[in-house]
């Protein structure tokens, strides 16, 4: 009979934890639903663009990037699991102008639909000067502060579309980003400033600091204009070596999302040195010097003086 009692025994309070686990699971598949359902879901083509969101959204919004740190965006394929997670999100924002034409493809394959917002829309544009892509807009705008507070209220517009009750809260949010790209606006133009008037030639791998040297009274050199498969003819490397010949260029530079092979070459060849890495189709990883766009502009500026100074 004791054993009996002590089974039973056993038996209820086996079924009490059971019941308890059970309880508590379903607690917190509750609380993950209700975060969920909180939270706008946001998935933005890159990391850039990634941040900014994440800015303005702050707390409201679950901010992701579909490529990771230092993906080449211009090329990028969309894999099996970036389709499942575009198929999670509220919105979707890409830059436009031609950059991430591959999004197409993903949207496709998205079931229903989804907001998409081209954040670049209402920028002063640039265009492409040469190569194929002659005539057509040079997509890096947010390289340029001026152009990046556009960025900043177009995804303010957009979130407060999607999410009307917390509009106030965005347009806050909005605001404040907005102050600190300003003050590295007015930081950048100070000390880009400082470089004497024969030596403002920013010399890349591609043609992405065109709204930089713009804003900042230099001139922009470059191997390539976009980055693809065509990338670093002889024509090419042939042009920048007598460009940095003919106005003696200290340093010449690359993109973190670029081989530097071919640059090394207008280094062999000139006697200029490689400069450190710039930022500018992707943010570094999180403990790199270009974890937030903010970051990104800052590093920029010190990379060029380091390299054009030294």
């Amino acid at each position: 009979m004791k054993r009996i009692a002590l089974l039973v025994g056993f038996l209820v309070l086996l079924l009490i934890v059971f019941k308890v686990y059970e309880q508590n699971r379903d607690l917190k598949q509750a609380a993950t639903e209700i975060n969920r359902e909180d939270k706008v879901v946001a998935l933005s083509t890159f990391t850039i663009i990634s941040d900014m969101v994440g800015e303005v959204g702050g707390e409201k919004v679950e901010s992701v990037s579909l490529t990771k740190p230092g993906a080449e965006i211009h090329g990028y394929q969309p894999t099996p699991d970036d389709l499942i997670r575009a198929s999670k999100a509220d919105i979707m924002f890409e830059n436009g102008m031609n950059l991430e034409l591959w999004t197409e493809k993903l949207r496709a394959g998205i079931p229903g639909d989804i907001p998409v917002v081209t954040v670049s829309e209402g920028v002063t544009i640039q265009s492409i000067s040469e190569d194929a892509y002659a005539g057509k807009p040079n997509p890096h705008a947010w390289m340029s502060p001026e152009q990046g507070l556009i960025y900043v209220e177009n995804i303010r517009r957009a979130l407060s579309d999607i999410d009307p009750e917390n509009a106030e809260y965005y347009a806050a949010n909005a605001a404040t980003y907005s102050n600190k790209i300003k003050s590295v606006d007015a930081k950048l133009e100070r000390e880009l400033a400082t470089l004497p008037e024969n030596n403002r030639y920013l010399v890349t791998c591609e043609g992405a600091f065109s709204y930089l040297t713009t804003d900042y009274n230099m001139k922009e050199i470059y191997l390539w204009a976009i980055n693809s498969e065509s990338q670093g003819s002889p024509q090419q490397v042939a042009k920048v070596i007598e460009a940095v010949k003919a106005n003696d260029i200290p340093a010449v530079f690359c993109e973190s999302t670029v081989e530097p092979r071919i640059q090394q070459e207008v280094v062999n060849a000139t006697g200029a040195k490689l400069g450190d890495v710039l930022y500018v189709d992707s943010l570094s990883t999180a403990d790199g010097p270009a974890s937030t766009y903010l970051k990104l502009l800052e590093h920029t500026a010190d990379t060029i003086i380091n390299g054009l100074t030294k």
